[in-house]
């Protein structure tokens, strides 16, 4: 046998690939699986910091409604006792109150007004009913 140098070359290089994939294959496996769980280590810190703003973002949220519902209610409290004020007692005020409601009702409903008139401290009476209660 022959043996000349490109021979010894292609054994010697192939025996050194062979060395390489038998060493450095799982080497490289190793190699991914940590960059794999790094990823995922990163990405689950920054599932969390995203939870845990957002859970912030909810509180401030509902601290600033309530604050809003605060003040409006507050609001509320003002004009209810400056109407009672004016109306002179708590009965004058909730039949204005009453009126306020029925004429509301009757704008929302998007049908024809009718008039309701406080007789007596009963049971308002629609005009309609009056002529027919005799």
């Amino acid at each position: 046998m022959n043996r000349t140098p490109f021979t010894v070359f292609i054994t010697i290089g192939s025996l050194a690939a062979i060395a390489f994939v038998l060493w450095g294959l799982p080497q490289l496996g190793v190699y991914n699986r940590t960059l794999r769980g790094r990823a995922a280590l990163m990405e689950a810190e920054s599932t969390r910091q995203v939870r845990v703003l957002e859970a912030k973002a909810r509180q401030e949220s509902a601290q600033l409604e309530a604050q809003a519902e605060i003040t409006k209610a507050e609001g509320s409290a003002k004009a209810i006792a400056a109407l009672k004020q004016e109306l002179g007692s708590s009965e004058a005020y909730l039949r204005w109150l009453y009126i306020q409601g029925l004429q509301e009702q009757g704008n929302t409903a998007g049908e024809k007004t009718v008039v309701y008139i406080p007789t007596d401290g009963l049971v308002p009476l629609p005009i309609s009913e009056a002529p027919r209660i005799k």
